[in-house]
């Protein structure tokens, strides 16, 4: 009988975080799912843990967990400052990689982006490359990143630029082909079926994250 994981999720408010965890609590496969959090969530399930999480002092939680997942991100217009932006897209990330790596975990599933590149000259893509970069550096046995297109799904907010985007993507589709919008949940299904498939590290692109 094959052992159950545990998992460890990060980012779990977020629109592919929140409909990640709904998943992984119905996925067999897995015995526990933890959350490291800044606030309470709504959700509770069998297996389910939620810990109060700093994303300041990474050092002092320890993962416990055979698959991690790391659904942290913001914008621009959240962040404020390229230099809050940096620090919750690349910085966290990294760390948590790291405290992943210290902690024996063997598979890392990471959101990124389109476009993601260390040389790229759009700030925005040249930070998740460079995230990308360090993450792979820490060095987890089985580390994937996912690059979806404009994400669908309900936000808790009004973003009225996504909203257009949305409604040009979905006109446009057939023209778009793989850069057309994606749901967030069929990114977290891919999340989840590419750590028990145990894919190896690599990147993942829109189209092949529908694919899977």
């Amino acid at each position: 009988m094959l052992e159950r994981r545990r998992a460890l999720l990060v980012g779990a408010t977020g629109l592919i975080g929140s409909s990640l965890l709904k998943r992984l609590l119905d996925v067999s496969a897995y015995r526990s799912v933890t959350v490291w959090t800044r606030r309470p969530l709504a959700l509770h399930g069998s297996g389910l843990r939620t810990e109060t999480f700093d994303f300041e002092d990474m050092r002092s939680h320890k993962v416990e967990a055979e698959d991690v997942f790391c659904c942290i991100g913001t914008t621009m217009k959240q962040a404020r400052t390229r230099e809050v932006f940096r620090r919750i897209d690349h910085d966290y990330p990294v760390a948590l990689a790291r405290a992943a790596a210290r902690g024996g975990a063997k598979r890392l599933l990471v959101v990124s982006a389109l476009g993601a590149d260390p040389r790229s000259r759009v700030f925005y893509n040249r930070i998740k490359g460079e995230m990308e970069a360090a993450v792979l550096a820490a060095r987890v046995p089985r580390t994937i990143f996912f690059r979806p297109t404009l994400l669908r799904g309900a936000r808790d907010e009004f973003r009225l630029g996504e909203r257009i985007g949305l409604a040009v993507g979905d006109l446009l589709g057939p023209i778009l082909g793989r850069y057309r919008p994606i749901d967030a949940d069929v990114v977290a299904t891919a999340m989840i079926k590419a750590a028990l498939k145990n894919l190896p590290s690599g990147a993942l692109e829109a189209d092949q994250i529908r694919t899977l």
